[in-house]
């Protein structure tokens, strides 16, 4: 059988004549055999770099989707450091073979990849028994790491990029065999440092330390500029890790479903006085990694999606993986099929196999002809943190041709991207004027038009402030100050009914909480999350690991953690449960054109709470934390801090459950309190008189404004 890629599973079974009397012991061994077979496999990846022999370079796979050529613009000197940095990963005995390849890969791509190195297995989250490793933990992190590189999941499995555009799990395929071979070595009292993709190795440590610490892209704040970005990884020597692709912990599209569901359900609220969604259009793009959720999400609030994708591998895929109901490349169809579905009410997700500005463009169109609006929410889901290297198509070009000019000229290039994002920034603003509502999502939309020349300003703002709103400012920044995020478990048995077992015992968890009392401002977020897990499982989420996501605050995220920890402790769920989230929440992130947008005191260009959370959930018991420079809007304008915390069924693990996951949430509405929220005010106080060992400064409100401006007089 083909692995993915060309690759193979993990070796030919044996073959059996079969007769009825032996069929029942016949599956059993076929299930034995299949799981030896696996292991077998596992068990290769792991024994370090193949160097004897070398295995075939096949170069890049055709079939396969391929992230696009990388322009880094090196020196001659350069180029050399480059290729000299890929070879030490390797003996000299076989550089003079290496060296050619790997400086074509160089000259053709933009970077090492090192495609003779690209596991000949198929890649995917295996049961977490299957591993070869001496700890759980090292067990776990590998289920993760080949889930990120899961074809499933990833968008560029080839080049280890998960999501974005550019979101890298390592820099080569030196750096996964590397990694493989030491978490199998690993034991309790040791733990694996990344630099930027790069292992640096195993260093003694205690059983209570992380097994594993990630820090990507820290480049010091002078020099993270794109330009400067593109030649480090180019050299080799730092990686762009998006939010969790370099931290192991996406888990597909899946991941921001919750986050879209509950950003739609509140922007109807909010902008269209509604609460049922019914016959609503909601136009957006991109149906590429994370953005794929966004089809899923309009299906789950009951309106009608119509989302853009120029990428037609992207939106078959995820047609055929069953989150968008209908595709189409002609516009006209769209606009007919959207017509009829707000007649007869329909719920409806429709790809259009287009770029989205001709999208908007027809909307305008329709509207100036018949008078028609045809579009009530509207935002961009783009991976426009990286528009100049296929983050952003633009409309003037097909699909192809632009990425044949996005590599031959990139000032070309630019110039139509810079011009098309001026386009649909005037479609939407003529729509705008009418009742229609369009937001930015975070993915750098508004910042990148902004510097394209389009009308975003909004005068008497701040620098986070444009025209439309960010959905962290109206919508998402209140759920952060609350202490709601994007929490996740990933079940390691590879069960689904571990998932459906962990599924129940969240929604009465819950549901418990709720009937002991919790205070009034968030009664409606638990309603909305207790119905999100409850219908979870029929909207089939899955992507790759068994993983589900829910938005939780403080209190139910840690009830939730020891109730799965008990159950694993039971045998009621099988193997050890990850616990993560997406770095996007309310303590993980300083970023001030998405996650603290809403930061109004000054200090949103400031990144203590990330690193703070980094370096906070370490010493209380996280298995593995990552920090990053760079996300969802891009290198330089965001710092990350995420985690990994492995329920095993210890007592351990719950103690470390309830400390980790208690400061992970804290942290962020202390300093979302001391910004002068409101709303996290009231919760920091709360969370205080429920534990007496919490303390927080809080801050004092200027009462008469007229002190201010009477002290600053001339």
């Amino acid at each position: 059988m083909r692995g993915w890629g060309g690759g193979s599973e993990p070796r030919p079974l044996p073959s059996w004549t079969v007769t009825s009397q032996s069929l029942p012991g016949l599956l059993a061994e076929l299930a034995s055999a299949s799981v030896c077979a696996s292991m077998s496999s596992l068990q290769a990846l792991c024994s370090g770099l193949p160097l004897r022999p070398l295995p075939e370079n096949r170069g890049r796979w055709a079939g396969v989707p391929h992230a696009p050529v990388r322009t880094p613009s090196l020196s001659p000197a350069e180029e050399q450091l480059a290729l000299r940095n890929a070879l030490r990963y390797f003996p000299p005995d076989v550089h003079e073979l290496l060296a050619p390849e790997f400086a074509q890969e160089l000259r053709l791509y933009g970077h090492i990849y090192m495609y003779r190195f690209c596991p000949d297995v198929k890649m995917r989250a295996y049961p977490i028994e299957q591993y070869p490793c001496q700890t759980r933990a090292a067990a776990a992190i590998m289920h993760m790491i080949m889930n990120n590189l899961d074809p499933a999941v990833a968008q560029f499995p080839q080049e280890l990029v998960t999501y974005g555009g550019n979101g890298q799990v390592f820099s080569n395929w030196a750096q996964f065999w590397l990694v493989m071979s030491y978490l199998s070595q690993m034991t309790e009292e040791q733990t694996l440092v990344m630099y930027s993709g790069h292992p640096l190795g195993l260093f003694p440590s205690s059983p209570g330390a992380p097994r594993l610490v990630i820090t990507n892209g820290m480049v010091i704040p002078n020099y993270s500029s794109r330009a400067e970005y593109e030649k480090l990884f180019a050299m080799g020597v730092t990686m762009y890790g998006q939010m969790t692709a370099g931290s192991y912990c996406y888990i597909g599209p899946q991941g921001i479903v919750h986050g879209t569901v509950l950003t739609l359900l509140n922007a109807g609220r909010r902008y269209l006085g509604v609460k049922d969604l019914t016959g609503k259009v909601f136009v957006t793009s991109g149906l590429g990694g994370m953005s794929g959720a966004q089809a899923k999400a309009a299906v789950i609030v009951g309106c009608i999606g119509v989302i853009a994708e120029v990428d037609k591998a992207a939106l078959m895929k995820r047609h055929e993986q069953g989150w968008l109901m209908e595709v189409t490349d002609s516009l006209d169809h769209c606009i007919e099929r959207l017509r009829e579905a707000r007649k007869r009410k329909e719920v409806l997700s429709l790809g259009y196999h287009g770029n989205v500005v001709d999208l908007w463009e027809r909307l305008v169109h329709e509207l100036a002809t018949t008078g028609e609006l045809l579009v009530n929410l509207g935002s961009d889901q783009t991976s426009c943190h990286n528009p100049f290297n296929g983050g952003y198509y633009p409309v003037q070009l097909g699909f192809t041709e632009a990425q044949s000019l996005m590599a031959s000229d990139p000032a070309a290039f630019k110039h139509l991207v810079q011009e098309s994002l001026r386009r649909q920034v005037s479609a939407i603003n003529r729509l705008a004027k009418e009742n229609f509502f369009f937001w930015d999502y975070g993915n750098a939309f508004l910042l990148e038009a902004q510097r394209a020349g389009a009308d975003v300003e909004k005068k008497g703002t701040n620098k986070t402030g444009f025209r439309y709103p960010s959905y962290v400012q109206h919508i998402m920044g209140d759920i952060f100050s609350l202490g709601f995020g994007p929490f996740r478990w990933v079940c390691t048995s590879g069960d689904p009914q571990d998932l459906a077992v962990t599924d129940q015992l969240a929604a009465s968890v819950l549901e418990g909480v709720v009937a002991d009392g919790v205070n009034p401002g968030v009664k409606l977020q638990y309603a909305d999350n207790i119905r999100w897990i409850r219908e979870a499982a029929k909207h089939r989420l899955v992507v790759g690991s068994q993983a589900r996501i829910l938005y939780s605050d403080q209190k139910g995220r840690v009830a939730i953690a020891v109730a799965f920890n008990q159950a694993i402790a039971r045998g009621k769920i099988k193997a050890p449960v990850v616990l993560s989230r997406d770095h996007h929440d309310v303590s993980g992130t300083d970023s001030p054109f998405r996650e603290t947008s809403n930061i109004y005191d000054g200090s949103a260009f400031c990144a203590d709470m990330a690193v703070q959370n980094f370096v906070g959930d370490a010493f209380r018991g996280a298995t593995w934390v990552a920090l990053h420079n760079g996300g969802g809007v891009g290198w330089g304008e965001v710092i990350n801090g995420g985690f990994g915390l492995v329920l095993d069924g210890t007592q351990e693990a719950e103690q470390k459950a309830k400390m980790m996951l208690s400061w992970d949430v804290s942290n962020g509405v202390a300093r979302r309190c001391w910004a002068g929220n409101q709303k996290a005010y009231e919760i920091i106080r709360q969370t205080m008189q429920d534990d007496e060992g919490l303390v927080v400064t809080l801050p004092h409100e200027v009462a008469d404004e007229r002190v201010l401006s009477q002290a600053l007089r001339p």
